[in-house]
């Protein structure tokens, strides 16, 4: 694939043009955000973004970036945490702020309202609207697969990041084992997408979804392109087998 190009689920489109399609996908998802990723896990990903949280492990006063924040899910837990830390021993608010590039999901997640440390933007993961080492930390979930250019990606993030910054990625990947992949797979292209139909009236929304987890790089591979970014003592988790992967470095 050349540079000129990039995923949409299982096609190669000109990279100019995924923006535009992945964006297409979340305006018709984003009343039912917290639904599609229900679908999409079983239900397990709220598990998997509650042990992410606990890794971030927030503080007071920290600056932390929820980039591809979607309706603020993460964002309102990162906020909660560091909130009762300051409760227990004293110190500034933290500032939590949700970049994502779709206006109606940032829109959806304003209405729903949160906790008042969250702030939000709407901006693209690959020119945050963000000062260089302006974050203590950098979260994004369900969001790195839907990117144009990862590594790119990558980048801005060590970009935003205070040196010694923590950067985690939590998001779909691949199963360890061959068994479980054969039943993922089969959940993930006969299900999904007809729950999708039946439920949200969108079942190509779904393909699509399902087909970008396929085409996502495998844990070994994320972790080299991190390292690659400026990451040092990377590392990863997997959950559920593989079925996703909590990712990790530290900016160096």
């Amino acid at each position: 694939m050349g540079d000129s190009s990039a995923t949409f689920g299982f096609q190669d489109v000109d990279a100019a043009s995924k923006p535009g399609m992945v964006r297409g996908v979340f305006d018709r998802v984003a009343r039912r955000y917290d639904l599609m990723n229900d679908l999409m896990s079983a239900g397990v990903h709220r598990v998997w973004k509650d042990m992410t949280a606990a890794r971030l492990n927030p503080q007071p006063g920290e600056t932390i970036i929820d980039c591809a924040g979607g309706t603020g899910d993460m964002a309102n837990r990162f906020a909660h945490m560091a909130h009762r830390a300051q409760q227990r021993r004293g110190g500034p608010d933290a500032r939590v702020i949700v970049v994502d590039y779709n206006a109606e999901m940032v829109a959806a997640g304003i209405k729903r309202g949160g906790e008042p440390e969250v702030a939000w933007a709407v901006g693209d993961a690959q020119r945050l609207p963000l000062r260089d080492g302006e974050a203590d930390a950098y979260v994004i979930s369900f969001g790195l697969r839907n990117v144009t250019d990862i590594q790119g990606a990558l980048g801005e993030a060590r970009r935003v990041l205070k040196p010694g910054g923590r950067f985690l990625c939590l998001e779909f990947s691949r199963p360890v084992t061959e068994p479980l992949q054969k039943a993922y797979d089969a959940y993930s292209f006969k299900v999904i997408p007809a729950i999708g139909q039946l439920v949200a009236q969108d079942r190509a929304a779904y393909q699509y979804l399902v087909e970008s987890i396929r085409r996502f790089p495998v844990q070994d591979d994320l972790a080299a392109m991190m390292r690659t970014a400026g990451f040092g003592r990377v590392g990863y988790t997997n959950f559920t087998a593989g079925v996703a992967a909590l990712h990790q470095g530290w900016a160096v």
